[in-house]
């Protein structure tokens, strides 16, 4: 076998014919979905049919300048995951719910209630309020109990809106128990903190809402785009 020097011969890439497409879809993709990185675009783009690998988009997506730089998160002090009170084994098993809250346009106050199905990840439902006291809590679990049935158990922190008498009652006659984590231990709910950083980065930081009725139709079209279109890490990107 002759060698051959790297001077006078090297590797030629081949462009596949259907690079100019996929690049494309990459860019429309990527400018729909900002706040999504390389692999959320791969799961999507293998959904519409296209045979591409990690690689290729990867590649692809540096070349077009698509990766943008993310701060550092502070290391925060936390328990050990496997203290997790409870996990959840089949969907309806064991809901999780917190507040998060946000501000009009104008400085206006804003508070919403998120509430999760843990074993499949999907977001239940989103309230926006100005404020939510007991009584709003328990009509919009009413409803999803409604439309869902009754979860077996309700994980949730120690809010004066969900550790309320009404609110335990009420549960406790339509056969839910209640999961009060403990004072300060949020990764006994690491679910709704998860959701919470995606809703705030993927929603909340990208608009600025008019008032609470453009609110509650922004928050609810990403709420839909989250459980229908969104692939998630924590299920494979399916």
């Amino acid at each position: 076998m002759t060698a051959v020097a790297r001077t006078t011969a090297r590797y030629q890439r081949r462009i596949r014919s259907d690079e100019a497409a996929l690049r494309k879809r990459i860019r429309q993709l990527a400018k729909k979905h900002t706040r999504y990185g390389f692999r959320r675009i791969l799961a999507m783009l293998r959904r519409e049919g296209w045979r591409v690998n990690k690689k290729r988009v990867h590649r692809l997506w540096k070349e077009e300048g698509l990766q943008r730089k993310r701060k550092r998160k502070k290391k925060r002090a936390c328990g050990p995951t496997e203290k997790i009170p409870v996990r959840a084994e089949y969907p309806n098993h064991v809901w999780t719910c917190d507040f998060i809250e946000d501000r009009t346009e104008r400085g206006g106050k804003l508070r919403m209630l998120c509430v999760l199905d843990e074993f499949t990840r999907e977001s239940l439902h989103i309230r926006v309020e100005r404020s939510i006291g007991a009584a709003k809590v328990i009509a919009s679990l009413e409803w999803l109990f409604l439309i869902h049935g009754a979860p077996r158990y309700i994980r949730s922190d120690n809010g004066p809106e969900l550790v309320a008498k009404a609110v335990q009652d009420w549960l406790a006659e339509r056969g839910a128990q209640t999961i009060y984590i403990t004072p300060g231990s949020p990764w006994e709910n690491p679910y709704i903190e998860s959701f919470n950083d995606k809703f705030r980065d993927e929603c909340l930081n990208m608009h600025v809402f008019r008032d609470g009725r453009h609110a509650q139709e922004v928050v609810e079209a990403w709420r839909n785009e989250y459980n229908h279109e969104r692939p998630h890490s924590s299920l494979n990107y399916t």
